[in-house]
């Protein structure tokens, strides 16, 4: 989709600051809605929030060691992890995406990484 079919997106939901519509629109974070008379209007709104992740699976049996209550896998903005399902009672996170061991052992000392 275009960039500017993005901007024309209706949503025929009035914006709270001004009674404008309010369009779909695209930015660095993801869609969001915001105020069909910016820049005069400021006005958005997250679509969906990323904060807490996008559930993937329920890690059935495995359970948070701060509340016991089930875990999930997620979908976050950095990449997958493990965290409690009952965010944002409990914050309990563990990352999964750790980056591969690339670094080599000094070809002169063999002591070190290079």
């Amino acid at each position: 989709m275009a960039k500017s079919a993005l901007f024309s997106v209706r949503n025929n939901e009035p914006c709270p600051q001004c009674g404008a519509e309010l369009v779909i629109r695209s930015g660095k974070r993801g869609p969001f809605l915001g105020c069909s008379r910016y820049p005069e209007c400021d006005y958005v709104r997250p679509l969906k929030s990323q904060a807490d992740g996008h559930i993937v699976k329920i890690l059935e049996g495995q359970l948070c060691p701060e509340c016991g209550a089930v875990l999930v896998l997620r979908q976050g903005r950095f990449g997958m992890f493990i965290g409690c399902s009952q965010y944002p009672q409990c914050e309990h996170t563990v990352v999964i995406d750790k980056p591969d061991e690339t670094a080599i052992a000094c070809p002169g000392c063999q002591e070190g990484q290079v």
